[in-house]
């Protein structure tokens, strides 16, 4: 018996999207430079993108010199938990019928803050894993031979 294959299994393009819009909060990972960036945002899914609002600031600025970021999310209980991972491209809405289009979305700040700035970002990739979640193997016990 193999416990990793059986407690972690890949999830299919449909069921990470399904996941992803089971959740609001995920971590937008940056990359200019030799610097790596990670941002909580609050999201939701739009037509197989992300979508997120901000401020003016490093999210905007960093995505404007590289627009190539990660974006993750996950969840847990007791008895599972798995993670989705987003890689795409992520540019601000800047057409008129963009902006309005998303703002009749039911995406607003958690904090009280202006965001102007939409966000999204459009996969290039998928990737999902599902984890049963149990007590550790015995590691140190009697070995098979």
């Amino acid at each position: 018996m193999n416990e990793t294959t059986e407690a972690v299994v890949p999830l299919t393009d449909e069921e990470c999207w399904a996941r992803l819009q089971t959740q609001s909060l995920g971590r937008l990972v940056t990359h200019v430079g030799d610097v790596l960036d990670i941002f909580p945002v609050n999201y939701l899914v739009d037509e197989s993108t992300i979508l997120f609002r901000t401020a003016e600031g490093s999210k905007l600025f960093e995505i404007s010199i590289n627009d190539e970021v990660l974006f993750e999310v996950d969840d847990h209980t007791d008895a599972d938990a798995w993670s989705v991972v987003v890689r795409g491209h992520a540019h601000r809405l800047e057409h008129s019928d963009e902006v309005e289009r998303a703002d009749t979305l039911p995406l607003k700040p958690w904090i009280p803050t202006v965001k102007y700035n939409y966000v999204r970002v459009v996969p290039t990739n998928l990737s999902g894993r599902a984890f049963v979640r149990g007590e550790e193997p015995d590691r140190y016990g009697i070995q098979q031979y």
